[in-house]
């Protein structure tokens, strides 16, 4: 009788034990940028219990107590598994990307932080890894690979972006699309988006809305670029360097320190070109300061500080005649006075973020913008200096309404800039008789609120909108020739924008989705206070209503992945550039033009085995159709209305091949098309098509777990064709031309140590 009550106790024993669970929670994150996983797979080892995380990238997973490990899997990501703690303790898991696999791209766009897939917009997105697939000396390549994105030089670092033709009203820098580093506004205070102060090697990820998206960004027409620099996940040391045609010269040298609490990021970068052209020398340093902090799972603080000193020469554009005899020629003009930029800038975010529970969570940033521009122009000399102060606050509460899982964001941003610009003549590149001397503050800023909510049948539908002010206050402090003073102001009533999206998931390889939304443009400060020191009062903020519908998925295993958009932009009061006999920028609105497009972005994975001697081999196509017009448009006497919109190919087709092998050698071969495009409004004057090719073979390997090497060479335009990647667009005189640089070939090496 003792032995069946002892053997009674130990079955109940057993039983109990084969019963008895234990909890495990936690967050999956992806190892560099930090962000939280959507629709991790984690698994108890050795057991069927498994769960997958929220949008927050939490999990709760109930294993048995002699569990001892659970395994962590996402496709594109390194599966992990991670050994249960002894205490029971949340659970901080970190995920490298894949290197061999395509991985689910999941965006900040529109503030959903849900995959590409369950996202309702034409977005473009670029990874560290295709960035990589150029030299790094520049962005333009790699941004151009996007359909309905184009990224153009007209002279060396001198870079202007349109997104869907909304480059007409920008001579230089970027204008009507908001740009953010690290969810910090770029842009300086006379509204021109400084992108030649960034260094390409130090973007880590870039995002390309397309299409007005001011419901969460606010003001703007053209799109919004939302950049991430480079973040390490590990302790380490790097330099490097490059050389190539034409003078170009590069060299870096960075440190970071991770631990699962904190990484931070310095690094130095410099670099130089004599250039293809006369009078086109280009020097840039920067060094960047980046951190981020992780108190608690709950908790993040992270920041940024980009000093940048840049210098470069312009060369001007030429006529036809001028740029078909001799493309390395400078305007004679431009020589004669020195006709070059000295720009320093400093650029400083820090950003908080609070997961309060898992229904409210907010993020907020302050930043400062600051700026000196030392500029002789062939017209005039001009010494700015800028100053921009503002914040930006997102909460987000999950709840439901009528029992469907919602999302609502709501926030604000604000603006405050000061520009102090003095004009003087320029005599031979240096400043002469001061002309005049004007003080600039812009007041803006926007509330907006967006609500998402998933709705039966799988489909997400969204709802968003934000309310914009914008004010100017010009003081002329004095003016050369009178020495009297005067003030002026110009506000813009409120502007509402609001935006729909639905997007309908019909399996997980496949969705479509249709959006309307409007958005407003207002004139930048240097719209409404051009060179010639008038003041353009009578300058209105363009208008624009936006339809898009598109499809995007994959097939065949996911091997052949697709996106497609059409788009219609019917923009009024369009803003144009003109340019004077006196070679001055001035802008004017053009009634109405109607822009209507298709974007298709393919790619397909013919090979992808990691133990064979050619690992990955992958063709990727993007193609742009672009179907743009002048609805009316009648400047002074003439009539334009019908034709193409200024600047703008019809056609563009990008197109690639990616190779990789298990011992580190891969290959990057890219040709771009672009067919002829209008110079002029009349469409009198057009650039003639080109087609150019360029290919990057390297190794990168690692050595003993510790060693990083990068070793790799390329050429850029192989054919030497002759072409104008950035154009004067109605240039006076009928200089048009911005030739680009002809065949070149660069080589680098870089080399990290990890600790």
């Amino acid at each position: 009788m003792r032995h069946f009550f002892l053997l009674l106790l130990l079955s109940f024993w057993f039983c109990f034990s084969a019963g008895a669970q234990q909890m495990v929670t936690g967050q999956v994150q992806e190892a560099q940028t930090r962000k939280p996983l959507v629709g991790v797979a984690v698994t108890g080892v050795g057991t069927s219990a498994g769960t997958v995380t929220d949008a927050e990238g939490r999990f709760s997973l109930e294993v048995p107590v002699d569990a001892t490990a659970v395994s962590v899997s996402l496709l594109g990501y390194k599966t992990v598994v991670v050994a249960l703690p002894t205490a029971s303790q949340d659970l901080l898991i970190l995920l490298s990307p894949e290197v061999t696999r395509l991985r689910e791209v999941v965006v900040t766009g529109y503030e959903t932080r849900r995959p590409l897939q369950e996202t309702a917009g034409a977005i473009g997105v670029l990874s560290g890894r295709e960035l990589q697939r150029f030299s790094e000396t520049t962005l333009v390549p790699a941004l151009n690979t996007l359909p309905g994105v184009r990224m153009e030089e007209r002279a060396t670092a001198s870079y202007r972006l349109s997104i869907r033709g909304s480059s007409l009203r920008a001579p230089f820098g970027v204008r009507n699309v908001k740009v953010y580093l690290n969810e910090i506004p770029l842009v300086e205070a006379n509204g021109t988006i400084p992108l030649n102060l960034l260094d390409a090697a130090t973007i880590g990820n870039v995002e390309v809305i397309k299409g007005p998206a001011g419901s969460v960004y606010g003001a703007g027409t053209g799109g919004t670029v939302l950049l991430e620099t480079t973040r390490s996940s590990e302790s380490s040391v790097m330099a490097g360097g490059l050389v190539g045609s034409y003078g170009l010269r590069r060299g870096f040298a960075g440190a970071s320190v991770a631990t699962e609490k904190s990484n931070l990021l310095l690094r130095y970068d410099r670099q130089a070109l004599d250039g293809y052209r006369e009078q086109s020398a280009m020097d840039r340093q920067t060094v960047l300061l980046s951190g981020q902090f992780y108190p608690t799972q709950k908790q993040t603080f992270s920041f940024h500080a980009l000093y940048s000193d840049l210098y470069y020469e312009l060369p001007g554009a030429l006529t036809r005649e001028q740029y078909e005899a001799n493309p390395r020629q400078a305007r004679q003009l431009n020589k004669d006075q020195n006709a070059s930029i000295n720009l320093d800038g400093l650029n400083l975010g820090l950003v908080h973020s609070y997961q309060f529970n898992d229904r409210w969570s907010n993020s907020t940033s302050l930043f400062g913008v600051f700026s000196f521009l030392n500029h002789p122009f062939t017209n005039d000399y001009e010494r700015n200096t800028n100053q921009s102060f503002g914040g930006r606050t997102r909460t987000t509460y999950r709840t439901q309404l009528a029992q469907l899982p919602t999302r609502l964001v709501f926030g604000a941003e604000g603006q405050r800039s000061f520009v102090n610009s003095r004009h003087y003549q320029n005599v031979k590149g240096s400043a002469g008789t001061l002309s005049f001397d004007d003080e600039v503050m812009a007041t803006q800023g926007f509330v907006f609120g967006q609500a998402e909510l998933e709705l039966p049948s799988q489909f997400i539908l969204t709802l968003g909108g934000s309310l914009n002010t914008l004010h100017y206050d010009l003081t002329r402090v004095t003016t050369g020739t009178t020495g009297l003073g005067s003030s002026n102001s110009r506000g813009f009533d409120p502007q509402f924008s609001p935006r729909v999206g639905l997007v309908k998931v019909f399996w997980p390889q496949f969705s479509a989705h249709a959006s309307i939304s409007a958005g407003f443009s207002p004139p930048t400060e240097a719209e409404v206070r051009p060179s010639d020191g008038s003041f353009n009062t009578a300058l209105q903020p363009e208008q624009g209503t936006n339809y898009e519908l598109g499809v995007r998925g994959s097939l065949w295993k996911e091997r052949l992945v697709y996106d497609i958009v059409g788009f219609r932009l019917d923009l009024k009061e369009t803003i144009l550039i003109q340019s004077t006999p006196q070679d001055i920028d001035v802008f004017q609105n053009a009634g109405a033009t109607r822009q209507q497009g298709l974007e298709v972005a393919l790619g397909y994975t013919l090979l992808q085995a990691p133990q064979q001697p050619v690992s990955l081999l992958r063709v990727w196509t993007a193609y742009t159709y672009n179907h743009f017009r002048f609805r009316n448009y009648q400047p002074n006497e003439d009539d334009f209305s019908g034709n193409t919109l200024t600047g703008t190919p019809a056609h563009v087709l990008t197109a690639g091949l990616d190779a990789e092998s298990p011992l580190g050698v891969y290959l990057n071969l890219t040709t771009i098309y672009t067919s002829d495009l209008p110079l002029n409004d009349a469409n009198t004057v057009y650039a003639d098509a080109y087609l150019v090719f360029g290919g990057k073979v390297g190794f990168r390997r690692t050595l003993g777990q510790t060693w990083h090497i990068d070793l790799y060479g390329g050429v850029e335009n192989a054919t030497d064709e002759l072409y104008s990647l950035g154009n004067d667009l109605n240039g006076f005189g009928n200089r048009y031309f911005q030739a680009a640089p002809g065949r070149n070939f660069y080589s680098a090496l870089q080399l990290r140590k990890s600790f």
